[in-house]
């Protein structure tokens, strides 16, 4: 490195002390109570709702990446973002229903998967029970944006990936890709062995997350994907992803693939295992470093809430139970947490 050249995260530290104190100026000229953190609902449950019918979508050619921008979610400029979080979801039943009925309650802006999002094996012949019934509101408004897992790779190869026709408003070659909603900057990865684009630091797709952190200006950068690399569950630590987040300017990391829920800091972010969006729940089987939190008693959803000061996430199970809170803010103190009661 050139001796006069920052690193990417000191550039991208300048730039956010620099919109800190033009925050905190508009703060004294206006200031507002911060919103409270969402109070427990009951979940809503989708029981009586008919699913959609079968709808076949044409092949969608790939097109160059290109972060897409979400509208406002309201005429306010600074009212918060709201977005949950799913993972390993994708297969139809009581569980699956409970969690959709939960993340309707929250009225969300939109949704974000960790993957696994149609059992057994991303099958066209499968998508609409395992997903449109359930999230099919969401996706018909183009609001639902989900990361590749495993299980939707299935047997395919990328020429025969049914999973960019499902979602055709995706930008990029939909199998990773980012999108900008107000304050927060989500970078979707796809954590696949098969990627054609690799899985690594150094690969095509780890340089795409690189440059785009270290060009982002929003003031939260969310990285998902499905493979947690860091979790005290059955499948444990997932090295191939242990990607430096954190020093390229990650503020928070979101994954599923064990069926838990799971907060871990590393590095001075937070790492969120979250897979209990509605498959068989799993065991844990290790100690992952850095471990905060661990639930696995009942399915959930995670609700993730954004303004520019702070961002916030909060994990409920399906009957409504505070699991886990946490919040990180732009302050003196880089990562402000408050345990699950």
């Amino acid at each position: 490195m050139n001796a006069t050249q920052e690193p990417p995260r000191q550039e991208r530290g300048h730039r956010r002390w620099a919109f800190a104190l033009a925050l905190l100026l508009l703060t004294l000229a206006c200031w507002r109570a911060p919103a409270p953190l969402p109070s427990p609902t009951p979940p809503i449950t989708a029981a009586g709702v008919a699913a959609p019918s079968p709808t076949r979508l044409p092949p969608v050619t790939p097109t160059a990446t290109a972060t897409l921008h979400l509208p406002a979610p309201t005429s306010t400029p600074a009212a918060p973002v709201r977005f949950a979080v799913i993972g390993d979801f994708g297969l139809a039943g009581p569980a699956a229903e409970a969690v959709a009925g939960l993340v309707a309650s929250w009225k969300p802006d939109f949704i974000v998967t960790v993957g696994d999002n149609n059992y057994p094996s991303g099958s066209e012949q499968t998508f609409d029970q395992n997903v449109m019934a359930y999230y099919g509101e969401y996706v018909r408004a183009e609001r639902f944006f989900p990361a590749l897992g495993n299980h939707d790779w299935g047997n395919y190869t990328v020429e025969t990936l049914p999973f960019p026709n499902f979602f055709p408003y995706l930008p990029g070659n939909k199998r990773y890709y980012d999108l900008v909603a107000g304050p927060v900057h989500i970078f979707v990865l796809d954590s696949d062995p098969r990627e054609p684009d690799g899985v690594t630091p150094e690969s095509k797709q780890g340089q795409w997350l690189r440059e785009g952190l270290r060009t982002s200006t929003v003031a939260w950068q969310v990285v998902a994907f499905h493979h947690a690399p860091y979790s005290s569950g059955r499948h444990g630590n997932v090295q191939w992803m242990q990607w430096p987040f954190a020093e390229w300017g990650a503020d928070l990391v979101l994954s599923g693939h064990d069926h838990t829920y799971e907060r871990i800091h590393r590095d001075g972010i937070v790492y969120i295992v979250n897979g209990l969006g509605g498959a068989p729940r799993y065991d844990f089987r290790h100690q992952a470093e850095g471990s905060v939190v661990k639930y696995n008693a009942q399915h959930g959803a995670l609700l993730v809430v954004a303004t520019a000061a702070d961002i916030s996430g909060t994990f409920f199970t399906v009957d409504g139970v505070l699991v886990d809170r946490f919040t990180r803010a732009r302050s003196f103190l880089p990562l402000v947490l408050a345990a699950a009661p």
